[in-house]
């Protein structure tokens, strides 16, 4: 499960170093100014594109041909590396509507803004998960929220 978030993490930064030489968003500008929606609009087109793109390859592989290791060991182990991939694929699709989320939010100017309380979510926090839709204290409660109705 960690080298799946590792994925996700990796194509964030990856399409975050591509705009970085250009311009990078801070606690100084005016929050939410339109350099600052563009900028999260293209990180989050950018994760997105990388994203579709690992999938295709996925599913290029798969094409390809089945597994044919004539070793039992071999073919479980392969039947399970398969099995991880596309589990990484379908969290990642998951993923995907997150972002056009996140992106629709961006056109109707409620970017940036906590679902919840309404309160600025913070540069910072955004750079760092562009599609977070809560603040982290907002975040916090609904998850403390969501384990005692778990544990109910």
């Amino acid at each position: 499960m960690a080298s799946v978030l590792g994925d996700d993490i990796d194509i964030l930064a990856k399409a975050k170093r591509a705009l970085a030489a250009d311009y990078t968003p801070s606690e100084d500008e005016e929050y939410m100014s339109d350099k600052q929606l563009n900028y999260f609009r293209v990180v989050l087109l950018e994760w997105k594109k990388s994203i579709l793109t690992a999938a295709e390859n996925t599913l290029q592989n798969l094409q390809d041909g089945p597994i044919r290791e004539a070793d039992l060991n071999d073919r479980a182990s392969s039947e399970t590396d398969w099995g991880i991939e596309l589990r990484t694929r379908d969290r990642q699709r998951k993923l995907i509507g997150k972002i056009d989320s996140a992106l629709r939010r961006i056109d109707a100017d409620e970017y940036g803004w906590c679902d919840k309380t309404g309160e600025p979510i913070g540069i910072n926090r955004l750079i760092a998960r562009p599609i977070a839709t809560m603040t982290v204290e907002a975040q916090s409660a609904h998850e403390r929220r969501e384990k005692i109705s778990r544990d109910d």
